[in-house]
């Protein structure tokens, strides 16, 4: 149970630092993410003065340990909590795996970001689509954590144990 508490503590606490590091950075890195063509990346990073760009490079060791903490936090709390006992053991499998998966989709888009901000790259527009849908699907899979996290809380507060 501590090691429950102490990723998901870390993950809400690295969430916030990187917020608030992040924060001088219009647009901000969700339209970063979700910038699927070269033109549309390099309007973003060509936008942002260089030490912008730079605290965006910066950041990317630190959400490494953030998308560390999350994933482990979701596979510890379908595993180690009874939080999704009443969902059919299918669902129980997905959710166990839900923030883990997002976490590996973070991951391979923070490559690709490493590598796409630092330099103009504008031959190669597969990579900038791949690392936009690794973004949108870690975004599916955050809010398909966070519905089903919901859906228990609510079952749990609706039958009163």
């Amino acid at each position: 149970m501590l090691l429950l508490w102490l990723t998901g503590l870390g993950a809400v606490a690295l969430l916030a630092g990187l917020a608030w590091y992040l924060a001088p950075l219009q647009p901000g890195v969700v339209a970063l993410q979700l910038a699927f063509t070269p033109h549309s990346f390099g309007r973003i990073v060509h936008g942002w003065p260089a030490e912008h760009l730079q605290r965006y490079l910066t950041h990317l060791p630190v959400d490494g340990l953030l998308l560390l903490s999350y994933g482990a936090f979701g596979y510890l709390l379908a595993t180690r909590t009874a939080l999704f006992a009443r969902y059919a053991l299918p669902v129980q499998r997905i959710a166990r795996w839900l923030l883990p998966l997002a976490a590996l989709f973070d991951a391979v888009e923070n490559l690709f970001h490493a590598w796409l901000a630092s330099a103009p790259r504008f031959g190669v527009p597969w990579a900038y689509a791949l690392s936009a849908t690794s973004a949108s699907l870690k975004w599916l899979l955050l809010l398909a954590f966070a519905g089903l996290t919901s859906l228990a809380l609510a079952r749990i507060g609706h039958t009163g144990t």
